[in-house]
C-alpha cells in the first residue's frame, strides 16, 4: 500500500540518513581532535555509524510504503533494500580501508567522506524529485572525486580523479539541462508530477530531456557513453576507494533510473529501446576491453562496465514484467558482493595487480585465490553462486518483454567474459610464484572472505531473497 506521509512521521522516514549525517559529523570531529597516533580510531567510529544506520534500515522494512517530504522522497522497500546493500558495502569498505590507510598520519576525515558518499547513494535510491536527484548526484560525485585522489602524492590517483571529475562535470551539466527541459514540459520536478504532466506527444524536447537525464545517470552507474572514468579510477584510486566507487554509487543510480523511466509516459521518448541499446553497448564494450588488460585492477574496472550492461536489462523490463524489480535488486546484491570480494583480494595483495604478480598465488595464498575465483565465477554466472541467479532473472525478464535479442547478446558476452577471467585464474592456480606473497592484514581479509562467503550463501539460498525483493514496491507518488 502506498500513500503520503504526515508531518509527524517525516523524521522517522529518514532515520538511516539522519544517522549517517550525525555520524559523519562525529567522525570529522574525532579526526580533528584526535592525535595522529589515534587517527585509526575514526574507522571504528565510522563502522559503528554504518552498522547503526544499517540496523535502522532493516527495522524499517515491515513499514508502509509511501512517499514523504511532499512527494520528493520514497520510503518503499526497494529504497530500503538499496540502503541495506549500500550500508553493508560501506561496512565492508571500512574494513578494507583501515589497514590500507594505517600509515597515513591524517586519514581520519577519509571516513567522513566515505559516510557522506554513502549518504549520496542512499538519497539517490529514495529520490522521487529531479531536484533531489541533482543534490544526491552532487553529494555522491563530489565526495567520490576527493576519495579517488586521496593518495595525494600519487600521480596515477590524481590522473584518475581528474578524469572522473571532468566526465562527471560534463555528464552532470548535461543532466541539469535535461532537468530544466522536463520541468518546462511537465510544470513539476517530482516524478509523480512528471507522470501526470508530461505530454505523450512532447516531441523532440521530451526526447532530449530524457536523454540528457539518462546521460547523467549513465555516468553514475558507469554505462556508455559516460563510462570512461571507471577503469581509470579502478586502477589509479586507492584500492578500497576503487571498491567503493565502482559499487555503492551504482546502487543508488540504478534505483533512481528505475523510478525515472516508470514515470515517463508509455511509448513516449522511446526509453525502452534507448536503454536496451545502452545495455548491449555497455556490456559489449566492457567485455571486449577486458580481453586486452594486463592489470587486474583495470580489468575489474572494465568488468564493472560490462556488469552495468547486464543490470540495464532489468530496467528495460520495468513496467512490463513483475520480475523486473526483484531481478534488478538481486543483480545489485550479487554485483556488489562479487565486486567487493574481488577488490578485497586487490587490497590484500597491497595493490600488486599485474598479471605476473598474480601468478602462483593459489599455492601461497589459497584462501585469497578462492575468494577471487568465487567472485569471477559469480560474474560469469556459474551455479550455485548468486551471479547465476542474477543472470537467470535478467535473461528471463528480457525475454518476457520481447527483447530476446538482448538476452542473446548478454549470453554471447557472458561466453566472451570466460576468456579474460580464465586469463587471471589460470596463472593464479597453475603459474609459478615469484616469491613470497605478503598480504595487508586481518581486517581486510575478514571483509574479503565475508563478501566471498556471502556470494555463495546468497546464491545457494537465493529463494528467500528473491521472494523478499518481489514484495518490494517502486513508489513515485
Amino acid at each position: 500500500m502506498t500513500g503520503q506521509a504526515t508531518m509527524a512521521t517525516m523524521v522517522t522516514d529518514v532515520l538511516p540518513e539522519i544517522v549517517l549525517v550525525a555520524g559523519g559529523v562525529l567522525v570529522l570531529l574525532y579526526a580533528l581532535l584526535a592525535p595522529r597516533r589515534l587517527q585509526g580510531g575514526a574507522a571504528v567510529v565510522a563502522m559503528l555509524v554504518a552498522v547503526a544506520a544499517l540496523t535502522v534500515a532493516l527495522a524499517m522494512l515491515p513499514g508502509t510504503e509511501l512517499v514523504t517530504f511532499f512527494g520528493t522522497y520514497a520510503r518503499d522497500r526497494t529504497a530500503l533494500w538499496a540502503k541495506i546493500i549500500v550500508l553493508a558495502a560501506t561496512v565492508a569498505v571500512i574494513g578494507l580501508s583501515a589497514p590500507w590507510f594505517r600509515r597515513d598520519p591524517r586519514h581520519g576525515e577519509y571516513y567522513t567522506l566515505l559516510l557522506f558518499s554513502s549518504l549520496g547513494a542512499i538519497l539517490l535510491a529514495g529520490a522521487t524529485d529531479l531536484k533531489e536527484l541533482v543534490v544526491a548526484m552532487l553529494l555522491s560525485s563530489a565526495t567520490g572525486f576527493v576519495l579517488s585522489a586521496y593518495h595525494r602524492r600519487s600521480s596515477q590517483a590524481a590522473e584518475a580523479a581528474i578524469k572522473y571529475y571532468l566526465i562527471g562535470a560534463l555528464a552532470n551539466s548535461a543532466m541539469l539541462f535535461g532537468v530544466a527541459l522536463l520541468f518546462g514540459l511537465a510544470g513539476s520536478t517530482t516524478l509523480g508530477g512528471l507522470a501526470a504532466g508530461l505530454p505523450s506527444d512532447g516531441g523532440l524536447a521530451l526526447v532530449i530531456g530524457v536523454g540528457l537525464v539518462v546521460v547523467g545517470l549513465a555516468f553514475k552507474i558507469g554505462a556508455v557513453p559516460a563510462h570512461a572514468w571507471v577503469p581509470d579510477v579502478a586502477q589509479g584510486a586507492p584500492a578500497p576507494v576503487a571498491a567503493f566507487v565502482t559499487t555503492v554509487p551504482k546502487v543508488g543510480g540504478f534505483i533512481f533510473l528505475a523510478r525515472f523511466v516508470i514515470a515517463l509516459p508509455p511509448d513516449a521518448a522511446g526509453w525502452q529501446p534507448l536503454v536496451a541499446v545502452l545495455a548491449a553497448a555497455t556490456m559489449t564494450l566492457g567485455n571486449l576491453a577486458c580481453l586486452w588488460q594486463d592489470d587486474l585492477r583495470r580489468l575489474l574496472g572494465w568488468s564493472a562496465v560490462s556488469q552495468t550492461g547486464y543490470g540495464l536489462m532489468a530496467v528495460v523490463a520495468l513496467g512490463s514484467s513483475d520480475l523486473a524489480v526483484p531481478a534488478l535488486l538481486f543483480f545489485l546484491l550479487a554485483y556488489v558482493l562479487g565486486n567487493l570480494a574481488a577488490f578485497g583480494v586487490v587490497v590484500e595483495l597491497r595493490g600488486r595487480t599485474a598479471l605476473a604478480d598474480v601468478a602462483g598465488i593459489g599455492e601461497r595464498r589459497p584462501a585469497l585465490t578462492a575468494a577471487l575465483a568465487i567472485s569471477f565465477l559469480s560474474f560469469i554466472g556459474v551455479p550455485p553462486l548468486n551471479g547465476f541467479v542474477a543472470k537467470l532473472l535478467l535473461f528471463l525478464v528480457a525475454i518476457q518483454v520481447g527483447y530476446a535479442w538482448l538476452a542473446v547478446a548478454a549470453a554471447v558476452n557472458t561466453v566472451v567474459s570466460i576468456f579474460y577471467y580464465v586469463r587471471v585464474l589460470a596463472p593464479a592456480y597453475f603459474g609459478r610464484p615469484a616469491g613470497t606473497v605478503a598480504v595487508l592484514g586481518r581486517p581486510a581479509a575478514s571483509a574479503t572472505f565475508a563478501a566471498a562467503a556471502a556470494v555463495v550463501v546468497t546464491g545457494v539460498a537465493a529463494e528467500p531473497f528473491v521472494a523478499a525483493f518481489a514484495a518490494a514496491g517502486l513508489v513515485i507518488r
